[in-house]
């Protein structure tokens, strides 16, 4: 009886020690602590030590190396591959942590001002309009049911890749009497159309009743370009259309050299402007292969230095980036590319790509003075935070344009086809 009475006591004072363990301010830590950790090689991690808790490596796995004292533990990756840690409270494991080293990448940051020229793929449909016939008005791209935004990419079976292309089919079938057959594409799909063409009142010519466009031209500012594969993300948005406010689907294009002209200077309520022209000797410097939320993309055909930081240089990932002061690369006179004061006031660590990552606020007072804050040619302009690229202005705030987001570099990359997660055999058996 006194020995079985004697196995409660001692059962209930283990069962109070566990429970008085799972409480403890180091376990309650290092619950919240994350369950994976990812660097490049040769970057550092370190965290706060909570009393007792000790981190552990297996040593026969390591690709990376920990030292730790009395207040913090440093992780430092070493090289490529995945790994596990252990943060162990008296000897027991109370948390394992994955650990993944990527290969150390680096890319040489812009800032330089670009003049972006986009093809479209077809052509694409910006507005209608009535043609004055015998019989009225009317507007046959809108009897056809096409809508502005459409794209136009085949007619009569043949592709349809510049505006110049449409004529010689409009005024055939109009002096034929027979209709276009017309392959549209829209948001939601493809579809066949026939659009009977209408001679204008006292004139030779047959129209569609449609306004059609077939490339548009901007500027921005280059963020990153990757030496080894010549590739480059600039702009940090979506290119859309002036009329239609819808993303443009690229054929081709190229970028050029631009020079700055003046500065529309922002106030709020009214977001300002970059005015520049395209460099006079119009030498293309690369192409254009995707216009994205994130950007536009393609491959350089010669280096671009902006003449401040023409190393390469590292990139930190979504979560490796922090609250607290930055700087951006950008011009505001000529094509010289400046180093101005920012402050990162949020930063979301996002585990699946998305545009607005960080907010941010412009602190310098040379830029404040000539722009007043972010302006529009400005979306693109890299962040550079603690010697790494950290991703790209990309909108300013209406009321504020003292204020705006940034994207992170890690998706810009992922969307210019860069894989930074390049997979490392594990080094655990």
């Amino acid at each position: 009886m006194n020995k079985d009475f004697l196995r409660k006591i001692i059962g209930g004072i283990l069962l109070v020690s566990l429970i008085a363990i799972g409480f403890s301010k180091p376990v309650q830590q290092y619950k919240h602590f994350p369950n994976s950790i990812t660097l490049f090689e040769g970057q550092q991690f370190q965290f706060p030590k909570a009393v007792q808790v000790s981190a552990t490596v297996p040593s026969e796995q390591a690709i990376v190396a920990l030292s730790q004292n009395h207040e913090s533990v440093s992780l430092e990756a070493k090289e490529q591959g995945k790994n596990e840690m252990f943060l162990e409270l008296a000897g027991f494991p109370v948390k394992k942590v994955d650990v993944n080293v990527l290969k150390n990448f680096k890319v040489i940051p812009g800032g330089q001002s670009i003049g972006v020229k986009l093809n479209t793929v077809g052509v694409l449909v910006v507005g209608h309009h009535q043609v004055a016939t015998d019989s009225g008005k009317v507007s046959p791209g809108e009897q056809a049911g096409i809508q502005v935004g459409d794209i136009i990419t085949q007619i009569n079976g043949k592709e349809i890749e510049k505006m110049t292309d449409v004529a010689p089919f409009v005024q055939e079938a109009g002096a034929n009497h027979e209709p276009l057959k017309m392959m549209v594409t829209r948001e939601n799909g493809k579809f066949m159309t026939e659009l009977m063409p209408q001679r204008e009142k006292g004139e030779e010519n047959f129209k569609l009743g449609l306004y059609i466009r077939d490339s548009a031209a901007g500027i921005g500012t280059m963020t990153f370009y990757h030496p080894e594969t010549k590739k480059y993300g600039a702009l940090g948005h979506v290119i859309s259309d002036m009329d239609t406010k819808k993303p443009i689907v690229v054929g081709d294009g190229q970028i050029v050299k631009s020079t700055v002209t003046s500065i529309e200077k922002g106030s709020n309520g009214n977001p300002g402007e970059k005015l520049a022209r395209f460099s006079p000797d119009k030498t293309v410097i690369g192409n254009i292969k995707r216009n994205s939320p994130y950007g536009i993309f393609g491959e350089l055909n010669r280096e671009m230095k902006n003449g401040i930081m023409d190393e390469p240089l590292p990139i930190a990932l979504s979560h490796q980036v922090k609250e607290g002061p930055a700087q951006i690369l950008t011009v505001v006179e000529n094509d010289e590319v400046k180093l101005f004061n920012i402050e990162i006031v949020s930063t979301i660590p996002q585990k699946f790509p998305a545009t607005k990552g960080m907010v941010i606020k412009i602190t310098d007072p040379e830029l404040l003075n000539k722009t007043g804050g972010i302006v529009q040619g400005m979306s693109g302009s890299p962040i550079i935070q603690d010697g790494k690229v950290v991703g790209a202005v990309t909108h300013v705030f209406v009321n504020d344009p003292t204020s705006g987001y940034g994207v992170h570099i890690e998706w810009m990359l992922n969307e210019a086809g860069i894989d930074i997660y390049e997979k490392a055999e594990e080094k655990a058996s």
